[in-house]
């Protein structure tokens, strides 16, 4: 515990006692209902409070006036109608000892104009955001009055609502740092040209915000660090803007970041991954608080407590922020007051979260199913009032989830795994360079199992009759899948990315590989082989390669592929595959022209997706009460409602992952979990 204890110490800001050191940071999950912070965006937060966070921020990115884009579902803190919201989200926070902050923002350019009122997005000059593919406004002399009130008023609503304090963003270029930056910022007039000028418009708005809440009330900027963009704020300047800002007296944090929002590579950087080393960007908050008395608060890539720890106790920074560590788990806190540090489940920097709310859906966890659905899936199982005989068929990630919460229930658990590891294909996934990180999610559910004193049975298939020998009254079959087979010609002479990263296929030295699921797979072995020596083309029928893989974590690959001179090749569709002296000839047709191309190599890989492997399970069925039925009604609302459709049934009968339908980590953990914590 010692080691941890610089995250334990209270922290003074202002007239506001901290518990800790350890917050979350502002971000947008998605969990708005018309723009308000209902009750899953306050229940997702409150979890956090009842874990021991100290303070967290709600709203990234919080809409300030009517032509403030909400393009990522965030919070519309424009008007009045958000009090109440605001009231209640404020009372459950405190309610379980943790402070409560509001970050508010105009996106200015950021956004789309074709959404929400339909209003022209404005900023410091006319010109394009690229990642929404959006024109601004440049802002009129009648314009600037207009957005500095709407700041204060929504500053007004954070007070009025019993909040903590309320956090001013100027990153990602947002219009505080549009005028910030020279990237963005061609005025010309006394908003333009020098540092104080583009400064201007940012001071003006904190003023009108330090107006309207009083000199008590807590205020914070969150600033860039860096942008790391050409022609953008270097890391000078940005040390210049918060001195600048420090000394105008009216703030009283500095919450420092890095990066830009301009494209999915900028987000990338500002949400780094787990390509990136720990607390990559540390030294940017370091560099800022060594300039000012001001506290200095940071968040970025700082997902294990060691790291944590290191910032606060060397002085880095005086708040550290693990907000992706709280989504895979919001009992970080209260775990290191039991001194249980092994018993966190530590977030792995998959980015799912991000690539999610990135491709417009709500945010998940990879790994913790409960995350987003508190109230339905429990962060902590309760015990069942009756003990069962559990058997699970399968060590994949479904396997895993469903044997640790049926343990967590109470039960007595088996489970079966075939190999000699747990993991299922996540022991596959781990194998491309970047992402071997993942194999911590596998670590984590194993250290649960055992210690629940479950039992694993591996190198033990799991047989028709090796589980009826158990005599068992649930059976949860997580048997996986297994690559779908190809129908082109000639289908003999490719293997697919399972055999290569699996290595029953040795690499080839110049490989076609060929994806049709726009997946982390196909693109993740493009990565795994030209990482091992080989010339690589990545040839996909969709628009362009890992169409379907979030936009930050794409823009890892595609950094990594063309660092690799790997090809690319959207809109072709593999035909057949023969060979013709020591290579093969792959014949590829265009889905648009229909033209035809042929490559020359020694290896094609092919990724057609995930068929399940169901033998046990429809070995079990005829034995099963349920027959394998489960009530999808129930189910879509995580409940459970028992089916007893087949008299002569002696067991309860659950198929869960991959072995029902190919699709992806976070679906097989969630749908054994919502299972299991009601069997």
């Amino acid at each position: 515990m010692s080691e941890y204890a610089d995250l334990l110490k209270p922290f003074k800001l202002k007239s506001l006692l901290l518990r800790n050191r350890v917050m979350s940071t502002a971000h947008a999950p998605h969990y708005a209902e018309d723009g308000m912070p209902g009750e899953r965006y306050q229940l997702y937060h409150a979890e956090k409070a009842r874990g021991g966070i100290a303070l967290t921020i709600f709203g990234g990115s919080s809409s300030v006036a009517v032509d403030s884009p909400l393009s990522f579902s965030q919070i519309d803190i424009s008007h009045d109608r958000v009090l109440p919201y605001l009231r209640k989200f404020a009372e459950r926070v405190h309610e379980q000892g943790a402070a409560l902050f509001c970050q508010i923002t105009h996106l200015g350019r950021r956004g789309r104009w074709d959404t929400r009122y339909w209003l022209p997005l404005i900023g410091p000059s006319k010109n394009r955001e690229p990642l929404h593919r959006a024109f601004a406004k440049e802002m009129e002399d009648f314009d600037f009055p207009r957005v500095i009130r709407a700041y204060g008023a929504a500053a007004r609503r954070c007070r009025e609502s019993g909040l903590d304090g309320c956090e001013v963003i100027a990153v990602a270029h947002h219009l505080i740092d549009s005028f910030l930056s020279p990237a963005v910022n061609q005025r010309t007039d006394q908003y333009g040209g020098s540092l104080e000028n583009r400064a201007r418009f940012g001071l003006e708005v904190l003023q009108e915000v330090r107006r309207a809440v009083g000199p008590d009330y807590v205020v914070g900027l969150r600033l860039s660090g860096d942008e790391l963009i050409e022609g953008g704020l270097a890391a000078e300047d940005c040390v210049d803007l918060a001195l600048l800002y420090a000394r105008s007296g009216l703030i009283d944090y500095l919450n420092v970041y890095q990066a830009h929002g301009d494209t999915f590579r900028g987000i990338a950087t500002m949400l780094p991954n787990m390509s990136y080393p720990p607390a990559p960007f540390l030294y940017l908050a370091s560099a800022v608080k060594a300039k000012t008395d001001l506290p200095v608060f940071h968040a970025s890539g700082i997902r294990d407590l060691a790291t944590a720890s290191r910032a606060i106790a060397e002085g880095h920074v005086d708040m550290v922020a693990m907000t992706r560590g709280h989504i895979a788990d919001p009992h970080i806190v209260r775990k290191l007051v039991e001194n249980r540090p092994d018993a966190i489940r530590q977030c792995v920097g998959a980015a799912y979260c991000i690539d999610r709310v990135s491709s417009g859906m709500d945010m998940a966890c990879i790994q913790n199913a409960a995350t987003g659905r508190e109230a339905t899936m429990p962060h902590v199982i309760a015990k069942s009032a009756a003990r069962k005989r559990v058997v699970v068929a399968g060590g994949g990630p479904a396997g895993l989830e469903a044997a640790r919460a049926a343990a967590a229930r109470g039960h007595s658990v088996t489970l079966f795994e075939a190999t000699d590891a747990l993991g299922g294909q996540l022991r596959l996934a781990k194998l491309v360079p970047w992402r071997e990180a993942l194999s911590g999610i596998v670590r984590w559910l194993e250290r649960e199992l055992r210690e629940a004193r479950v039992e694993l049975r591996l190198q033990t298939p799991a047989t028709v009759e090796a589980v009826l020998g158990e005599q068992p009254d649930v059976v949860v079959v997580a048997t996986g899948g297994h690559a779908a087979p190809p129908s082109f010609a000639g289908a003999g002479h490719a293997v697919s990315t399972w055999q290569v990263l699996s290595g029953q296929a040795a690499a080839g030295s110049n490989v076609l590989v060929y994806d049709e699921c726009g997946q982390h797979q196909g693109i993740g072995c493009a990565d795994y082989l030209s990482h091992k020596g080989a010339a690589v083309e990545l040839a996909t029928l969709d628009r362009m390669a890992g169409e379907d893989v979030g936009g930050p974590s794409q823009s890892t690959y595609l950094r990594r592929l063309y660092q690799q001179d790997v090809v690319m090749s959207p809109n072709l569709r593999l035909r057949s595959v023969y060979p013709e002296g020591n290579a093969l000839i792959a014949v590829l047709r265009n889905e648009h022209s229909d033209a035809e191309e042929e490559r020359k190599v020694d290896q094609v890989v092919y990724e057609l997706g995930t068929l399940p492997n169901d033998e046990l399970y429809f070995g079990l069925k005829p034995h099963a009460r349920n027959r394998g039925e489960i009530d999808l009604d129930a189910l879509a609302e995580d409940r459970l409602r028992p089916i007893e459709s087949n008299p002569e049934g002696r067991f309860q009968l659950f198929r869960v992952g991959d072995a029902v339908l190919g699709r992806n980590v976070h679906a097989a953990i969630y749908e054994a979990a919502r299972i299991m914590k009601n069997v």
